[in-house]
């Protein structure tokens, strides 16, 4: 197992100089992936015509069938697009909203969607309702119950995140979904961080809608990431850019993919790797290196808790915890802190904002050590040591 994490870790392509522990964000693309999405380039500039117009569509049709086998889902129920972000832009514009409705969300999600959902609930007149999840989490069922609170008469959908971003915790999605439906209410589910992180079975989860990245925990090039609607409620959401495939003089057999995979002229061999990510996570049996990932993040965390004076966001199980980890920690000036990490100890890791709290969240990937930790932890005593950065309470 060792020698096999010391090959994977001469795979990636970050700098070596670099501690780094923030694979959440943008994930890293390891050589075989990085050569595939450089190969498909290759095609895209020696006959651009034909690459865009004839053989990529050929070239979607077979990413989307491995990442529909991945995740258990038709193929022809996914699109690719660049980020969730803008997967969820196309869900929040076109879902038909009336004043006085209410989208029901937790007060834990990421940013660029809560951006998202209040723009265009503003528009339509409907509301968009955070509610409160208590922390620390105690139980999968007090977030249930503290989740179905905010639920009224004008409650239409529910949008919730499986793994969220600045608390890096994994919420009971399958029930509230499963609860839901018994509602009738639309399920729109945030999974970036879900593909590759933690095993993902769309047709035992059965939300109406879910959208992920595949640039973060599979390793694809940045910009990759799907949408995924089932089949009946395709038809409600229009594509967020009007071009050929709208109304097209020669439709597929799909207008959900006619409507939102040409999107004229752009560089999709990201999509493309999609094969090759798959191979290489099966090739190397990433079940086994997540675990181990899991095990290092948990043996850290009340380590770090304690150096910081918190508590856990959580209890330490699979449960709850993937391989992130978001300590609590009392600072004035996260970006600050977040910059002197990287410039002064070489650290790459976020310190995130969120609402009037703020965590530093370290992510484990197959490359991370023991050692990958000390390094944070000594550089983190440090500061709080020598300056007024980290405050103690």
């Amino acid at each position: 197992m060792i020698n096999e994490i010391t090959s994977l870790k001469s795979q990636f392509l970050i700098n070596p100089n670099i501690t780094f522990l923030n694979f959440g964000s943008f994930g890293a693309c390891p050589k075989p992936i990085f050569e595939d999405y450089q190969k498909w380039q290759l095609e895209l500039e020696q006959e651009p015509v034909q690459f865009i117009t004839v053989n990529g569509y050929k070239y979607l049709k077979q990413s989307r069938e491995a990442l529909g086998q991945y995740i258990h889902c038709d193929a022809d129920d996914l699109v690719f697009t660049m980020n969730p972000s803008y997967a969820i832009n196309i869900i929040a514009k076109s879902i038909d909203l009336k004043p006085g409705d209410e989208i029901l969300t937790t007060n834990l999600e990421y940013g660029a969607m809560d951006k998202t959902w209040n723009y265009y609930c503003q528009q339509k007149g409907a509301k968009y309702i955070r509610q409160e999840i208590s922390l620390p989490i105690t139980s999968k069922e007090a977030i249930i119950e503290q989740f179905w609170k905010g639920f009224t008469k004008h409650t239409k959908a529910i949008f919730i995140s499986q793994i969220t971003s600045s608390t890096a915790l994994i919420l009971p999605v399958k029930e509230i979904c499963a609860m839901a439906k018994e509602k009738g209410l639309l399920t729109i589910v945030d999974g970036a961080h879900v593909p590759g992180h933690i095993p993902l079975n769309l047709e035992e989860l059965e939300a109406d809608i879910y959208t992920g990245a595949c640039h973060k925990w599979m390793m694809a090039p940045k910009g990759c990431s799907f949408l995924y609607i089932k089949k009946e409620f395709q038809k409600l959401f229009s594509p967020l850019i009007i071009s050929w495939g709208f109304e097209s003089a020669f439709p597929s057999h799909s207008q959900f993919l006619d409507y939102h995979e040409l999107q004229g002229t752009r560089d999709f061999s990201a999509f493309l790797t999609i094969p090759k990510a798959i191979d290489f996570l099966n090739t190397h049996h990433w079940k086994d290196h997540a675990a181990a990932c899991r095990k290092l993040v948990k043996e850290n965390a009340l380590r770090f808790c304690e150096l910081l004076g918190t508590k856990p966001l959580c209890p330490l199980t699979d449960e709850f915890l993937g391989q992130m980890f978001s300590i609590p920690i009392h600072t004035k000036e996260p970006e600050t802190l977040q910059r002197d990490l990287f410039e002064a100890y070489k650290i790459e890791i976020p310190v995130m904002r969120h609402g009037s709290d703020v965590y530093l969240r370290y992510s484990i990937q197959v490359f991370n050590t023991q050692k990958d930790l000390d390094v944070l932890y000594e550089s983190l005593k440090e500061l709080i040591a020598n300056t007024e950065l980290i405050e103690i309470k």
